[in-house]
């Protein structure tokens, strides 16, 4: 499967989970972690928990499954590890704490295929 079209069901699974501020950078050439990364926002801990595991059961059906998933048990701030795709969801406020779109700000902005329902 691409990368690309990983990129873009995932953020399809946060955005129909009702995740929002989604964004995805293209970090090839400037981070040795990873080469994608989508940043994304839940309401709340239980909010975030369900999004995370929506992502991991739908990509598991597409038999890609996470090397790591970190944060699940708090759910302020978790990251799933697809290798080659990072994705972190925050809550809002910490978000802007750890400002990974500051840090990241070398990566090109991904113009991701959102389906929106109207």
């Amino acid at each position: 499967m691409e990368k690309t079209e990983l990129l873009n069901i995932i953020s399809q699974i946060i955005y129909d989970k009702k995740g929002f501020n989604i964004l995805a950078l293209d970090l090839r050439g400037i981070s040795s972690i990873c080469d994608y990364i989508i940043i994304a926002e839940g309401n709340v801990e239980r909010h975030i928990k369900a999004i995370a595991n929506e992502i991991i059961e739908q990509l598991k059906k597409l038999n890609q499954k996470p090397l790591h998933v970190e944060g699940l048990q708090d759910s302020d701030w978790v990251v799933i590890d697809y290798l080659d795709i990072m994705v972190h969801l925050f809550k809002p406020h910490l978000r802007e704490t750890y400002a990974l779109e500051q840090l990241w700000n070398a990566g090109k902005i991904i113009d991701l295929k959102i389906k929106v329902e109207n």
